[in-house]
């Protein structure tokens, strides 16, 4: 028999975070050891956020429920629901959820997310 040429995701893997925040990816390096992007559901608490960070891949993040910020190369962008970005590898961004309800969202980042290309400042 040849190999299927489809993966049905049903138990993604959760990255382990102390923020409060839920990573589930459902494809990348570490759920399915795949290098070229990576797709992963989040959903960020109110008042959180990260370090800046300066990333070697694009991302695209698709808000489904909330609000989201990003600070990138000096600019203030804030998504709501329905609305998605783009951000480029090589830009300073920051995200962060400083409202008062919790922010739903996916992110695309090609190629796949890994802490050795992400460069988040201290």
């Amino acid at each position: 028999m040849s190999e299927k040429r489809y993966f049905r995701q049903q138990n993604p893997f959760r990255v382990p975070t102390t923020d409060g925040k839920l990573i589930e990816e459902h494809i990348g390096l570490a759920s399915t050891r795949t290098g070229q992007y990576s797709v992963a559901h989040m959903v960020a608490p109110p008042q959180w956020s990260e370090p800046h960070q300066n990333p070697e891949f694009d991302e695209v993040t698709i808000v489904v429920r909330g609000r989201k910020r990003f600070e990138i190369d000096g600019d203030v962008v804030e998504l709501r629901a329905g609305e998605s970005l783009l951000i480029k590898g090589g830009a300073r961004v920051r995200y962060s959820n400083p409202f008062e309800e919790e922010c739903e969202y996916w992110s695309i980042c090609v190629p796949a997310f890994s802490m050795d290309t992400v460069h988040r400042e201290e």
